[in-house]
């Protein structure tokens, strides 16, 4: 464990269409754990057990009792995605993997540095079938070489996207040199900006979530404070035609 939290345990919620994204701060670095439902089914993903078991299985006891009171399918976990290879968002997964006796996924590029052995390595363009929901799984190479993204869609509902740490309000995440900045700009552009509309919620690795729209205007500014060039503000626009592709 990282340490104690300081301020409470506070669990959120986020439910669209046939989806619930339960989350919450673990400790005071921010670490966010989410565990997203599949209403229709009870099936449940874990995404990053990011520190203190005992929080992460108290959110997923929230699911779970939220299923109960709704009188819905009771929450059956299916797995524990780890978004990429730092040890701030794997503390606890040895722990609540054996607890829930649930599978892990991981990043192909980062799986080996994670200590807890990766039952199954995803890559960009890979899909985890929760229940009635595919979830698309999006590289973003930079922060690390195998960080991945969650896409969750829902018909009628704008689309929810869980970051990790590659992209938050306010920017892109922490890289070790100019090269992996710029790619992990090209990846965040390219594969997020570029493919989904601006009412498009994302929930970063720690803090609080935006949306693609709140953050769209500042991409020349990201590029500028490490001197690349900027772009016309009309090719980071939301391509449709993209939407549905691979990025």
């Amino acid at each position: 464990m990282m340490g104690r939290m300081t301020h409470p345990f506070i669990p959120k919620l986020d439910a669209f269409g046939g989806i619930e994204i339960h989350y919450a701060e673990l400790n005071d670095f921010e670490n966010n754990c989410y565990v997203v439902v599949d209403t229709a089914t009870g099936a449940t993903l874990v995404v990053d057990a990011a520190d203190a078991a005992p929080y992460v299985l108290d959110l997923v006891e929230v699911a779970r009792e939220h299923a109960a009171a709704a009188g819905r399918p009771a929450i059956a976990p299916i797995g524990i995605l780890t978004t990429h290879r730092h040890p701030d968002h794997w503390q606890a997964l040895g722990d609540a993997k054996a607890a829930l006796g649930v599978p892990t996924l991981a990043g192909e590029a980062d799986a080996d540095a994670i200590p807890v052995p990766t039952d199954r390595r995803v890559d960009h363009g890979d899909t985890i079938e929760l229940g009635s929901t595919t979830l698309e799984l999006i590289g973003l190479r930079g922060h690390t070489e195998g960080s991945i993204a969650v896409a969750i869609r829902q018909p009628g509902a704008p689309t929810r996207l869980l970051t990790g740490d590659s992209l938050f309000p306010g920017g892109i995440g922490k890289t070790d040199d100019d090269e992996q900045y710029e790619r992990l700009l090209t990846d965040v552009v390219e594969r997020l900006f570029r493919r989904f509309p601006d009412d498009t919620v994302f929930h970063p690795g720690h803090g609080l979530p935006s949306t693609i729209g709140r953050e769209r205007g500042f991409l020349n500014r990201w590029r500028l404070i490490r001197d690349l060039p900027a772009q016309n503000p009309a090719n980071d626009k939301y391509d449709p035609a993209l939407d549905s592709a691979e990025g």
